[in-house]
């Protein structure tokens, strides 16, 4: 903090007021890096327009609203109004699941597919990146090591943005509904992933910078289609590549899309896993059935879709 109680920043300088600066004092540091310019947050409370500063240990705007960094390096930024329950998004038990899955590598292949596409693109170097939806951080985390990004991950479980944080500290972690607007500043990024997660299209194109790229994966027609046969017989299918371009064509154009399979033999615990991962996965009817099963072959299947903002 300057003297004369003003916050430098890139481009901008907060004021405080001699309430704020007395209460903060010696704990805001002018050492410490601001966010960087293309990922500016904003404050997410209702009616504040100011930026947050990224503090080491909170983020902190010009009207004093205050929001503490976790030990872990997270911050909860959702509000009230912007959830449904007390404990929205993914169970610890989900995102556990879904992470000793990813350590049998049945994400390598997805992920494989996301670096080439980025690799294609040639962004610049440390273009901000964004992963809404971002779950246990596993996708943009190896995003942001083989580009070196800088990688912002949101998503609205709790126990999925700590676990990310834990797992990653090199990145940057947020608690926040991806369904609403996110407290991040216009074209701010680079580059929005959308993993089998949110479809946001408004907030998407104000977040995007210029010549920015939207990447989404969707499951594709066959993703678990021998898991989900064993456990509740014929479904009916469903067309989500198409129903995502439908919802994001007013605002984007699509480019290019391709489709990602893989097969994997998977043990009783590991298709426990599977299905735990998945929205059906505390349906006692799903779990109950999976105890006549030993091993099954599944398929893993995603269609991948890269936008333009029209």
């Amino acid at each position: 903090m300057e003297a004369d109680g003003t916050i430098p920043g890139h481009g901008q300088t907060i004021r405080m007021g001699a309430h704020w600066q007395a209460r903060l004092g010696s704990h805001v540091n002018p050492l410490t890096p601001a966010t960087p310019p293309r990922s500016v947050l904003v404050c997410p409370v209702r009616g504040c327009p100011e930026p947050l500063r990224w503090e080491p240990t909170r983020a902190v705007c010009a009207n004093g609203h205050l929001f503490d960094r976790t030990r872990s390096g997270y911050c909860n930024l959702l509000q009230v109004q912007d959830r449904r329950s007390n404990h929205p998004g993914d169970t610890k038990a989900a995102v556990q699941a879904r992470r000793r899955g990813l350590d049998r590598g049945l994400g390598s292949d997805l992920r494989d597919a996301l670096a080439a596409r980025v690799a294609a693109w040639g962004l610049p170097a440390a273009a901000a990146a964004l992963d809404a939806g971002c779950g246990e951080g596993y996708y943009l985390q190896s995003l942001c090591a083989r580009f070196g990004l800088e990688g912002w991950g949101v998503d609205i479980s709790t126990p999925a943005i700590e676990a990310a944080a834990r797992a990653y500290p090199g990145a940057s972690w947020v608690v926040a509904n991806a369904d609403r607007p996110m407290p991040f500043a216009d074209g701010s990024f680079d580059l929005i992933t959308s993993i089998t997660a949110r479809k946001n299209p408004a907030e998407f194109h104000r977040l995007l910078a210029p010549g920015g790229h939207l990447l989404v994966a969707v499951a594709h027609e066959d993703d678990q289609k021998e898991l989900r046969g064993a456990l509740f017989g014929a479904l009916p299918e469903s067309d989500r590549a198409g129903a995502t371009v439908s919802v994001f064509e007013p605002l984007f154009e699509l480019v290019q899309e391709e489709v990602v399979t893989t097969q994997a033999l998977l043990d009783p615990l590991a298709l426990k896993d599977l299905l735990m991962g998945s929205y059906r996965g505390e349906r006692h009817s799903a779990q109950a059935g999976l105890e006549g099963l030993t091993t099954l072959r599944v398929t893993l299947s995603y269609r991948l879709l890269s936008f333009r903002p029209r």
